[in-house]
């Protein structure tokens, strides 16, 4: 079986740990899209208590994959994570048995149809199913930030010559709360509007060591601010049998919390000695809540560290806001489809709930795709 371990902190007052030599990469990405597609306008049909509804304007969402509920498809949350990791593996030049590392990173957790899961962990099946018996498996929760902070504790344990590779994952089954938001949903304001812009989809990125600047992770540093945890809240519904999302958008997306991410960027390269200008970043990726908010995110960006943005990199309109996956989401399609060209510089944004802020900077070359 897979070892399942907990990382904990170093004890008060231990001695800092040597500065690190070591650098990881993205070594491969993979993918599942589940086959059906549903429209905005199809959505919005079922919206009984809002008539004339324009999600479609508000969001900039066309459409979104959504789970096939047949169980022998396999698209519950552990389902769309084992076939992303899969992709994953065939992208990349190690076996499942060579994995050192095995993290799982979705919000949604559903095995089995309906039942939501946590003992044991995602990962450890996921581990198992897959052939990685010798992997460490845990799993991570940190609602949209979750992929990325996985990324953050294997680039770390990476660095520290822990583990020579490993593999983030995530399974988000979100499209459940899009169904209870559209049967119980009264008006625009309503806490539960942000659920009808998600979709589903499985992605998993697998790291290893880099031995070469052109392709590297250079920094990946991330902050949350847990006093605003009760900003967006995932439970079940307190009006039927459904799972609900409770987000306050306007609260969240307030420009004071949109300037976290450029404060603390901005903060991190200057303690490096740079500027956001020096970085020389080619793209950047936000978090795909709607094209609006990634466009005012950019103009805020622009506004407080004074230089135009690099060029966003966004697929938000086709599949939603994937939650956990949505960033390495549109990395996999823009290198896939060949918009995003190899051996750029590349910048990851999160934008969670909690408040999670931060940045990812990597170079991407030869990560199979």
């Amino acid at each position: 079986m897979p070892r399942e371990e907990t990382i904990t902190a170093a004890p008060s007052g231990a001695a800092a740990p040597a500065p690190d030599t070591r650098s990881s990469r993205f070594e491969s990405l993979g993918a599942y899209l589940p086959p059906h597609v549903l429209p905005t306008s199809a959505l919005v049909d079922r919206v009984a208590g809002v008539p004339g509804l324009e999600l479609e304007r508000i969001t900039g969402v066309r459409e979104r994959r959504v789970y096939d509920r047949r169980p022998e498809a396999g698209e519950d949350s552990y389902g769309l994570a084992l076939k992303a990791a899969r992709d994953c593996l065939a992208n990349s030049r190690y076996e499942a048995g060579e994995l050192d590392v095995v993290v799982s990173s979705s919000i949604t957790r559903f095995k089995n149809r309906d039942r939501f899961h946590f003992e044991p962990s995602l990962a450890t099946m996921l581990a198992g199913e897959l052939g990685a018996h010798a992997a460490i498996t845990f799993d991570v929760s940190n609602a949209c930030a979750g992929m990325m902070t996985g990324v953050y504790v294997l680039d770390r344990m990476i660095r520290a010559g822990v583990v020579r590779n490993g593999l983030v994952v995530s399974g988000e089954q979100a499209t459940k709360v899009a169904e209870t938001a559209a049967a119980e949903i009264t008006d625009s304001y309503d806490p539960q509007f942000a659920s009808l812009s998600v979709g589903d989809s499985g992605v998993a990125v697998l790291l290893d060591e880099s031995a070469d600047a052109a392709d590297r992770i250079h920094y990946i540093e991330l902050m949350t601010c847990s006093e605003h945890s009760d900003l967006c809240l995932g439970m079940p519904s307190d009006r039927t049998q459904g799972i609900a999302l409770y987000t306050d958008n306007r609260k969240m997306h307030r420009e004071d919390r949109l300037r976290l991410w450029p404060a603390f960027h901005g903060d991190l390269l200057a303690k490096l000695g740079r500027t956001f200008e020096q970085e020389e970043f080619d793209y950047i990726v936000q978090h795909q809540v709607g094209t609006r908010f990634i466009a005012f995110v950019n103009r805020t960006g622009e506004a407080e560290f004074g230089t135009p943005m690099p060029e966003s990199l966004a697929v938000v309109e086709e599949f939603g806001n994937t939650a956990t996956t949505a960033h390495f989401l549109a990395l996999h399609q823009h290198l896939r489809a060949g918009t995003a060209r190899r051996g750029a510089k590349f910048l990851l944004v999160p934008a969670a709930s909690g408040v999670v802020a931060g940045a990812l900077s990597a170079t991407i070359t030869s990560a199979g795709v």
